[in-house]
């Protein structure tokens, strides 16, 4: 619990219309888009990085956990406080600074949506290419607390790639700024490239300078059925291994296609699984790659194959694919869609092979998954469907993570490709990074001595992810 003196200096900080101590409000601000639940003892909404700064330096004094926050939309636990302590809600700190088109950077407080931000880029034909499924609620300090990605990362790149600068809070409450304003730096340590991704546990950043880039001219959406999953994977495979760079390139399977159709009426084709793959450029360049890809398509065994410029058929298209992951919980009566092998990574010949071992797991453990995904960059998610009060459910869904991430690990992949670490990957993490976990805990605790900065998340995590959770228990809730 935090002192009853150390709560009233954080409201002079900030005001006492910007506390939130009620049991109701800490409730709300206890979980993100995870499975994880744990309350704050102090919710502080911060406006600039003198607000952000007094607090932490507060926290460091009486060595206080502390949790930066923004949209809450991150799928891995990475904003629940699991240690209590003062979450920082960031997302009053919402300014566009300067877009400067001409210097291709644009600078950002954290706060700012990520839809918002490509808005006004958009006005000047620019845009910041990281494209989240939670695009339109997520806030880019997130994105790059987690390096984020998205859909067009296969050609794009992910958050850290825009990352030149940005403005740090230490742990003890200091001021740093990292990078710079322009386009090449070979200037030190990168330190802004190391905050990329630290999911909080080194400091509060502040504000971001992202590089920018023109939009293209056009786009056009292939759309391909196939009668397996392992049909498509092998096209994806064969797609990227045709020379072709598609600006996006998604699977899905029939438990998402399923579910998208009958939760959002998007009328996807219904088969075992289906490609969807995005080209932009200029006309005759899309006109020609999409009609390659039809063709790749077609040879790796599609079925039916639909292609489109047409506007509002492809952003009905993106809405049936980004809206996968809430439809899965329409999928049947009493099942859930839970985050737990949901962002995997492997190298893209390995996709078709993946794909089949991740059928045989969730046959072998009795679970249903909803395999969909970046497929285009290796980037796969497996949403594991269950009926979260039912005996058992739990054990089995962990068993067969367990088998999933080992056999990602054996493919020579990555347990995150885009969400994160925070709770839900972390055991798995530590095996795959087995042998830089040490060197991560020395950097941890050479910036943040006192472990203040997000404590016990990532390589600090320890026991079963089944903790903390948001739905009811009926097994494990403390870690172990």
């Amino acid at each position: 619990m935090i002192d009853g003196a150390v709560a009233e200096e954080i409201k002079g900080v900030v005001g006492e219309d910007n506390i939130i101590s009620s049991h109701a409000g800490l409730y709300t601000y206890g979980f993100d888009a995870s499975i994880h639940h744990s309350m704050p003892d102090i919710v502080a909404r911060v406006h600039n990085v003198e607000e952000v700064s007094k607090i932490v330096r507060l926290a460091y004094e009486h060595s206080i956990p502390v949790i930066a926050r923004g949209s809450g939309t991150a799928l891995s636990g990475q904003s629940v406080p699991i240690e209590g302590g003062i979450v920082l809600d960031m997302t009053p700190m919402k300014r566009i600074k300067e877009i400067r088109v001409e210097d291709l950077y644009c600078t950002v407080e954290p706060g700012i949506i990520y839809g918002k931000l490509n808005e006004e880029l958009a006005k000047k034909n620019f845009f910041f290419p990281p494209s989240p499924g939670s695009g339109d609620v997520c806030t880019v300090g997130g994105m790059v607390a987690t390096n984020a990605s998205g859909m067009r990362a296969i050609k794009y790149g992910a958050t850290r790639d825009y990352v030149l600068g940005m403005e740090v809070v230490m742990p003890d409450g200091s001021i740093a700024h990292f990078g710079t304003r322009t386009i090449k730096n070979s200037s030190g340590y990168q330190l802004e490239k190391l905050m990329v991704g630290s999911e909080g546990t080194l400091g509060i950043i502040t504000e971001i300078t992202f590089r920018i880039i023109p939009l293209p001219e056009h786009r056009a959406i292939s759309i391909a059925s196939f009668d397996s999953l392992e049909k498509a994977g092998q096209g994806i495979s064969n797609i990227i291994a045709s020379g072709l760079l598609p600006s996006a390139l998604e699977i899905m399977d029939s438990v998402c296609i399923t579910a998208v159709n009958k939760s959002m009426g998007i009328g996807l084709p219904e088969c075992e699984a289906l490609i969807l793959a995005e080209v932009d450029g200029e006309e005759e360049v899309i006109k020609r790659d999409i009609k390659l890809i039809a063709d790749i398509c077609k040879e790796s065994g599609a079925g039916n194959i639909e292609f489109t410029y047409d506007k509002d058929r492809m952003a009905d298209l993106w809405r049936g694919r980004k809206g996968v992951l809430p439809s899965l919980s329409r999928y049947g009566e009493d099942m859930v869609s839970v985050s737990l092998a949901d962002d995997m990574s492997v190298p893209i010949s390995k996709i078709p092979v993946a794909i089949k071992k991740f059928q045989e797991i969730a046959k072998k453990n009795g679970i249903l998954i909803g395999t969909y995904g970046h497929a285009g960059d290796g980037n796969l998610h497996t949403k594991v469907l269950i009926n979260p009060t039912a005996e058992g459910s739990w054990r089995h869904a962990e068993n067969a993570v367990d088998e999933i991430y080992r056999v990602v690990i054996s493919l020579g992949g990555t347990v995150s490709g885009e969400h994160g670490i925070g709770i839900s990957k972390a055991p798995w993490m530590q095996i795959e990074r087995k042998d830089s976990l040490a060197v991560m805990k020395e950097i941890k605790k050479a910036i943040d001595p006192k472990n203040i900065m997000n404590p016990g998340k990532m390589m600090q995590w320890h026991g079963s992810i089944i903790s903390y959770l948001r739905y009811p228990e009926n097994e494990r809730n403390e870690s172990s």
